[in-house]
């Protein structure tokens, strides 16, 4: 099941960089009349709070009723180069603390355990935009800096080598969501949602895969100038 979902999540995303290529081709072909919409670039500060859990393999049906969320704070930047009207590329740089809590007598750790991961995280997302409404998807690459581990009253710094309860930096997922877009005296209040499916396996002993939701209210102003737009001279 998850190798299906990995596999399905790889096609989408191959799927929307081909019909952003053939959008952004098409769009450039048509030609620009009078009062056409123009691509929309935005730079965005981000602090949000975001919903993380860990999905643990083989084991997670059996750990499915001691999981719990785990909330976590989301902070850095985001910029939206508009292609199109129709379409942007999205690139994002933010800090992200990620982790997942267990409750008590669980098969794993049999005491209440937290999980938590401070990293740094790289999406890259194809966007397409329908009036006020915009979906986008696209890969992500992570890397854990440190991070702690308590079970029950004891609290340990998680180890980055590759031992028994220890645990791997590099982390990729994919990411997926959508938003809505408002005017506001000529800026931008969007509200975005997105799932974030962590593919990488962060540890050296189990199998432990990162999760979250990311809701995020963000409010900008149009970015000057945006080379990556297509301009089509009369």
């Amino acid at each position: 099941m998850k190798k299906l979902l990995q596999t399905g999540l790889v096609i989408t995303m191959i799927f929307l960089s081909a019909t952003a290529v053939s959008q952004t081709q098409t769009t450039a072909s048509a030609g620009s009349g009078e009062g056409q919409p123009t691509p929309k670039t935005y730079l965005n500060l981000m602090i949000n709070v975001v919903s993380t859990n860990l999905n643990y393999g083989g084991a997670n049906s059996s750990l499915a009723d001691y999981k719990k969320s785990n909330n976590g704070i989301q902070a850095g930047v985001s910029f939206q180069a508009g292609i199109t009207p129709g379409f942007s590329l999205v690139s994002e740089l933010y800090f992200i603390r990620k982790g997942g809590k267990l409750k008590s007598s669980n098969p794993l750790t049999t005491g209440e355990s937290t999980l938590h991961l401070n990293s740094i995280e790289i999406p890259l997302m194809a966007r397409f935009h329908f009036g006020r409404f915009y979906v986008n998807a696209g890969p992500s690459v992570a890397w854990n800096l440190s991070g702690t581990r308590k079970i029950g009253d004891i609290t340990d710094k998680l180890s980055f080598a590759s031992t028994v309860n220890g645990y791997k930096r590099f982390d990729a997922g994919a990411q997926a969501g959508g938003g809505v877009e408002f005017a506001f005296k000529k800026r931008r209040l969007a509200l975005d949602i997105r799932y974030n499916h962590g593919l990488t396996n962060i540890s050296c002993d189990k199998e432990m895969y990162n999760r979250a939701v990311m809701i995020s209210l963000s409010f900008s102003k149009p970015w000057k100038k945006n080379p990556l737009a297509k301009h089509n001279n009369m």
